[in-house]
């Protein structure tokens, strides 16, 4: 049985341009239908079924963000791309924000084009819902969980550029890799990289790759992140600790598609999704100066706020049961179950470290508890008073490690040493004592450096 042909629907008022984008489509097997004003494509628009509409910005009736509208309220599920005139990228973001699936600029690169057709067919073949996943999905049945879903769901539906901001440890790679998961970029690669762990001078070859000899230790050719995203997402974590150099490098990759590695001759064209995140304020970043306006407003389409654990503390339970299950299954032990009062401890807690501070004190809890109960005592809870709360609000994260580590740590430290001296270092004995895993106790040795 033959796969039914795509159809796509061509909106534009010149002749030229109509033909191009035909013969081009024609020679992927895709059929066309062309409109040359707003009337005339609503008027296909009711008449057929389509799996991609092009649409220029000018139109002799109107504009094309007019068009957009109406398909999103109309036929959601249409992926619809802008063709705007070369360098109008206020009007490519207007329209990205209206609800475009992507753009293309005139003198349309056939290459970007194909890119983005066979993109939009791969979203306009899977319009099924993809389920939360119990392993990787963003767990919680709070409101506040239930909308960030709804959004990452109608994202991923979109080449948007995204922006997602959060306090640290509330998880925005997981939702950037859901935004990537969701979409029809999933059967590419989603390349996650920390902007703030890049030494400055070797920031550049990191991002765009170098050429052999192009430098003092450039042995061979190196590919950078942007080709090895190819196809996929990239995820530019903490990217408000890009150097501004590197801040105007990015800036012209992202808006001409297309990168030169180091001791490069030509431009390699490149065709990502880019996804970004930071726990600081870009807007503030951007009056000081310290943030480029234009990267900002280019990476800064649409925006996901991502909920701290302090907005949601309902879900702490299903969150915490989840946690335990996952380290229980990574040291090959039973799960222990959580008390009572340990889970009103918790429900009460700030969590200035969100979900990661979470994991943190349930894997600490792990190594402290005993008959396989978890009580409130096994969580040393840190006391945190307001004004550290307010500090962690406002994005200053330098207290973070403070109430989650050195205390407590030290509290893990001295069970486990002690232990450990009890049964004249036989680890297998002390984990007996402990009442967890070998293998649990061997990896928070390691983790904890008494190795």
């Amino acid at each position: 049985m033959n796969q039914k042909k795509h159809i796509a629907l061509i909106v534009d008022d010149e002749p030229d341009i109509r033909e191009l984008l035909d013969i081009t489509l024609s020679r992927m097997d895709i059929d066309t239908l062309s409109a040359e004003n707003i009337i005339q494509a609503k008027d296909l628009l009711t008449q057929h079924h389509f799996d991609l509409c092009l649409t220029d910005m000018r139109l002799p009736d109107g504009n094309g963000i007019e068009l957009i509208k109406y398909i999103q309220e109309n036929i959601s599920s249409l992926p619809v791309a802008m063709i705007t005139a070369h360098g109008n990228m206020e009007f490519a973001i207007e329209a990205l924000k209206s609800g475009a699936f992507d753009f293309v600029s005139k003198p349309v690169d056939l290459n970007i084009l194909r890119n983005l057709v066979n993109t939009a067919l791969k979203l306009s073949d899977n319009k099924t819902e993809t389920a939360q996943d119990e392993k990787t999905g963003l767990l919680g049945n709070s409101e506040s969980i239930k909308e960030t879903r709804k959004k990452i769901q109608k994202l991923s539906r979109s080449q948007a550029p995204v922006y997602i901001h959060g306090e640290s440890g509330v998880g925005k790679e997981l939702v950037a890799k859901l935004i990537h998961e969701q979409g029809p970029r999933a059967d590419k690669a989603f390349v996650p990289v920390n902007c703030g762990a890049i030494p400055a001078e070797l920031m550049e070859s990191e991002f765009f790759g170098h050429k052999k000899g192009s430098f003092t230790g450039a042995n061979s050719d190196k590919e950078g992140l942007f080709q090895a995203a190819d196809g996929g997402t990239l995820f530019l974590d903490e990217v408000a600790d890009l150097p501004l150099p590197m801040q105007v490098k990015l800036l012209r990759a992202i808006q001409e598609k297309a990168i030169r590695p180091i001791g490069g001759q030509h431009e390699i064209p490149v065709n990502i999704r880019i996804l970004s995140a930071t726990h600081k304020d870009l807007t503030i970043l951007t009056e000081k100066a310290e943030f480029r306006q234009d990267l900002y407003y280019r990476i800064n389409v649409i925006t996901l706020e991502v909920p701290s654990l302090r907005e949601h503390p309902e879900d702490i339970p299903l969150l915490a049961k989840h946690i335990l299950q996952k380290i229980a299954d990574e040291w090959q032990t039973e799960t222990p179950e959580l008390s009572d009062d340990t889970l009103t401890a918790l429900s009460e807690y700030s969590f200035p470290g969100n979900v990661r501070e979470l994991e943190n004190i349930l894997e600490r809890a792990m190594t402290l508890h005993e008959n396989n109960l978890i009580t409130r005592s096994d969580l040393q809870l840190p006391e945190i008073s307001n004004k550290d709360i307010l500090t962690e609000e406002r994005g200053d994260h330098s207290s973070t490690s403070s109430l989650l580590d050195p205390t407590l740590i030290e509290k893990e430290k001295e069970v486990i040493l002690q232990a450990l001296e009890k049964t004249k270092y036989n680890k297998t004995a002390a984990a007996k004592l402990l009442g967890i895993s070998f293998r649990a106790l061997r990896y928070r040795i390691k983790k904890l450096g008494l190795d």
